[in-house]
């Protein structure tokens, strides 16, 4: 994204994604905010059409390489799931073929969302950065176009979620955002900076993932051996340096939470709100209940960023309170 947001370019952008799919709403849940001690927004992208906010990246970039490359044929990614579904369905939607490569073990309910969306899926690796490699190489031998976690389509597309969010709630004095690969955050910033807001943008990563948390301290991109995790939306290792540049410039501080606190956060969310959460999608909530005594009488705003999570796993989440 460039350094000064163009608001005229995401609200072209937030066109697009609203030509196929409806603002999603924001709900100030009261249970919610008692157990927060603050008065706490949420932005459900866990409404979107395939349960997660990457689908507005997903319409912005096939739109977009239509037009660069319309002799274009298929496409191919590397996704734990929502990034995939994402491309599936926006790929279908522009005549595309989709080819996803997930790393071994990937969620068997996500996995079959993506088929349903019409990708042909390869499980490869032991965990996303070894799927992404995977998936390179196939772009290159089966000429495909490689779609990338992070682009600046992505970001413009994603930003949707955060202009509808920040236009209805332009008093907040922050938002917490899960962090992946950095779309979701940077779209986060770039409408807060095109609307000419103060609120605080808060990132979030989960303690076994903390590449982003990483980078945030030093000031530059710092990967990790590993990034192991339940809230696969985050388990990044090796983060993307333009989003990093982004984050050090325009967020307040990134959080960090560990995987009791992310639990902690999908129980909240089903027992005061019943809504259904990912481990990516609590985690900003989770932020929340960390910095509770921080943020007694503040306006608050949480991105459930997606609901996307297999069944047994969150049986389990859910028998531990």
């Amino acid at each position: 994204m460039p350094a000064t947001p163009n608001l005229d370019l995401l609200r072209a952008a937030a066109e697009s994604v609203h030509a196929v799919m409806p603002p999603t709403p924001q709900y100030c849940w009261p249970l919610l905010s008692q157990r927060a001690g603050c008065e706490v927004w949420v932005k459900h992208e866990n409404h979107t059409p395939i349960g997660a906010f990457k689908l507005r990246g997903g319409i912005v970039y096939m739109a977009g390489l239509r037009r660069r490359d319309p002799a274009a044929k298929g496409v191919i990614a590397a996704t734990r799931g929502n990034h995939g579904q994402s491309v599936a369905c926006a790929a279908s939607r522009a005549g595309l073929t989709s080819t996803l490569v997930v790393p071994l073990g990937n969620s068997v309910e996500k996995n079959a969302a993506m088929r349903a969306f019409g990708a042909e899926l390869i499980e490869q690796g032991h965990d996303f950065q070894a799927a992404l490699e995977h998936a390179r190489e196939l772009a290159e031998a089966r000429g495909l176009h490689f779609v990338e976690s992070f682009h600046d389509d992505l970001v413009r597309g994603v930003a949707s979620y955060s202009l509808e969010f920040l236009s209805a709630l332009p008093d907040l004095d922050a938002v917490y955002v899960p962090i992946g690969l950095g779309s979701g955050i940077c779209g986060m910033i770039a409408a807060r900076d095109a609307l000419g807001l103060k609120t605080e943008v808060v990132g979030v990563c989960a303690e076994g993932a903390p590449a982003y948390a990483l980078s945030f301290a030093r000031g530059e991109a710092v990967s990790t051996n590993a990034a192991e995790t339940l809230a696969d939306g985050m388990a990044c290792r090796v983060p993307e340096p333009a989003a990093v540049t982004a984050i050090n410039r325009g967020a307040a501080r990134v959080v960090t939470v560990g995987e009791a606190e992310i639990k902690a956060a999908m129980r909240a969310y089903y027992s005061d709100t019943h809504n259904l959460a990912e481990g990516a999608g609590a985690a900003a909530f989770a932020a929340v209940m960390k910095e509770r005594a921080a943020l007694a009488g503040r306006k608050v705003g949480v991105v459930l960023s997606g609901g996307n999570i297999d069944r047994p796993l969150y049986q389990a989440i859910l028998a531990e309170a």
